[in-house]
């Protein structure tokens, strides 16, 4: 048993990507992956931990989440995130936020301070402003990138991860599968998972959600035991299609597996995403009580990183294409 941490910065990224577009988040990664293992080494809980390595994610513009966001069909920012204590079985979750700037400690709040799980829109935003979390105006999360790629969705006349299968549609096969010409990867969700030495584990999720989303939506990331969950077993963060995500109950099912199925942390992770959830639509990052990591996607690729105690690390795009 020892230490492990896993992170993401979502799936369905394109075949290739070129150097401008893919070395900054390859850079994003390997930073909040340090961030995280030295948080641990630290002896910082695993709470605390994923709530720092989630909000270095969401300050960084290049991944949809925080500053990041992408729009929704109005050209309005709509976040959510979770947040899950695997020992105590303690969460919180927030949707729909606009001036938030860290959507990920909003719902840690929201876990630590309120009678209840899951605050949403004006509520959530009238919670943020008690609380005194740093907020801002949509000047800060409304950037040209993200006003192009609406558009480009717009055009398309299509809800999508920006280059991946849209979630509705009436195009062919051959059609769904074409990225945009920028060749983007502005992927759906940030999250990160970790365990200590003793065995402790946490979860935390955070996204802008889909390109030209309608307003009011919410995915997969807020939801505990869709595309967050943790427990003694297992910590879990998921990424992709939300409405994929919760229609498989990916989180929670990768937990179940190990809980009644005594299945190991890859083998529960790897029959989640590859067989109970549509291809094409999303992975997770999984760390267990034994210190295991596991990362499977059923996308091209998928942002990601992992570090263990015994000097493992790693930071990935593509199935067997390790940067580092």
């Amino acid at each position: 048993m020892g230490w492990a941490i896993a992170l993401h910065g979502g799936a369905g990224v394109p075949n290739s990507l070129p150097p401008e577009r893919r070395l900054p988040r390859e850079e994003g990664l390997r930073h909040c992956l340090q961030i995280g293992v030295k948080a641990l080494k630290s002896n910082m809980t695993p709470l605390d931990v994923v709530e720092l390595v989630v909000r270095e994610l969401e300050d960084i513009p290049h991944f949809n989440a925080g500053r990041g966001s992408v729009l929704t069909s109005k050209g309005t920012v709509e976040m959510e995130a979770s947040i899950m204590d695997g020992n105590t079985m303690k969460c919180g979750a927030v949707s729909g936020l606009s001036t938030v700037v860290n959507a990920v400690s909003l719902a840690r709040l929201v876990m630590d301070r309120t009678p209840h799980i899951y605050l949403a829109f004006d509520g959530a935003e009238e919670f943020a402003r008690q609380q005194a979390v740093e907020t801002s105006d949509s000047s800060y999360f409304i950037t040209p990138e993200n006003i192009e790629r609406l558009n480009q969705a717009k055009d398309a006349n299509r809800v999508q991860l920006d280059y991946t299968p849209p979630i509705q549609n009436n195009t062919t096969k051959n059609e769904t599968e074409k990225p945009f010409a920028n060749g983007d990867s502005q992927t759906g969700t940030v999250g990160c998972v970790a365990v200590d030495s003793n065995g402790n584990l946490a979860s935390a999720t955070s996204t802008g959600g889909l390109v030209n989303k309608m307003v009011g939506r919410i995915g997969d990331t807020s939801i505990i035991g869709a595309g967050t969950y943790a427990n003694e077993f297992c910590a879990v963060s998921a990424t992709g299609i939300g409405e994929a995500i919760i229609r498989a109950t990916v989180a929670r099912d990768v937990a179940a597996m190990m809980e009644f199925k005594g299945l190991s942390l890859k083998e529960a992770a790897d029959c989640v995403v590859h067989e109970r959830t549509p291809k094409g639509t999303g992975g997770l990052v999984a760390v267990s009580a034994a210190g295991e990591v596991a990362m499977p996607f059923n996308t091209i690729g998928m942002f990601r990183a992992c570090a263990t105690e015994d000097g493992y690390s790693e930071v990935a795009i593509w199935p067997n294409t390790k940067v580092e």
